[in-house]
């Protein structure tokens, strides 16, 4: 076994690439035990393994390089414990906020998959699975204002509601009447969050499609209206209006992509 060895050689017994081991000297928190003083090439021993696992095990758990620094030539079990226990808090956190996106990018992917395979010109029966859902508080509206001034109003108040405004936000009416007679009055928002308390249940919707900005509804209520009555049909409960396509995916207002759904009976 040698004495020493080159950079690339120690690089290939450690694991540590050499980019990093050059890092790790420039910076302090682990140096060669030789350098030439003719060409500055670095030589390490087989004994600086010990230190050099202690460097890139507390690298690997993130730990900052100055605390590794500090730790590098004194350091004690309870110091460790005490260092490991606040980082174990600290990914913790990092893990809840990973969960929280990843939640919301589920959320955010079916929306929007659901609006590229829509066919906009029908009305249909669609069977949808239950949906967890946060309702917001129900809306008040002054004499003009209409679906636009209750969202940016609750909007400024959503810390205080505990809701996450990164989720898919949603209209929902009593009824089809109720969509029918304000169209752009939605007496609740809701949004869809995994965490949420309310549900939207899983059963048969009547289903139907309009492009356009907020509140934009077109023909839409009255084009389901004319389905049940055809069908011989009862819409039974709430109506929910989701965005499938909104400012988060086109810039186009024009384009956003709603999609209103009722459940439904047979009369």
């Amino acid at each position: 076994m040698k004495d020493l060895y080159s950079i690339q050689e120690f690089s290939r017994i450690s694991g540590i690439d050499a980019t990093v081991l050059r890092y790790w000297d420039d910076i302090g928190i682990f140096s060669p035990i030789n350098r030439n003083p003719e060409n500055n090439y670095r030589y390490y021993s087989i004994a600086q393994l010990l230190a050099l696992n202690f460097v890139s095990t507390m690298s690997d758990l993130g730990i900052p390089l100055k605390t590794i620094a500090e730790l590098r030539e004194e350091r004690n079990p309870e110091e460790i414990l005490r260092i490991l226990e606040k980082r174990e808090k600290e990914l913790d956190m990092e893990l809840r906020t990973l969960r929280l996106r990843s939640s919301v990018i589920h959320a955010r992917q079916e929306l929007i998959r659901k609006g590229l395979k829509a066919d906009e010109t029908k009305i249909s029966i669609e069977y949808i699975e239950e949906k967890a859902l946060i309702m917001w508080p129900r809306n008040e509206y002054q004499e003009d204002e209409t679906f636009i001034d209750a969202l940016a109003t609750f909007s400024n108040q959503s810390k205080e509601h505990h809701v996450n405004l990164s989720f898919p936000v949603g209209g929902y009416w009593d009824s089809l009447e109720a969509y029918q007679e304000a169209v752009l009055r939605p007496t609740d928002f809701f949004s869809i969050d995994p965490v949420g308390r309310n549900t939207m249940k899983e059963g048969d919707y009547l289903v139907g499609y309009t492009r356009g900005y907020y509140g934009n509804m077109g023909d839409l209520p009255e084009r389901m209206a004319s389905y049940l009555k055809e069908n011989s049909l009862v819409a039974s409960g709430p109506l929910y209006l989701f965005y499938l396509h909104e400012e988060t995916c086109t810039e186009d207002p024009l384009q956003y992509l709603a999609q209103a759904c009722i459940a439904i009976s047979t009369a």
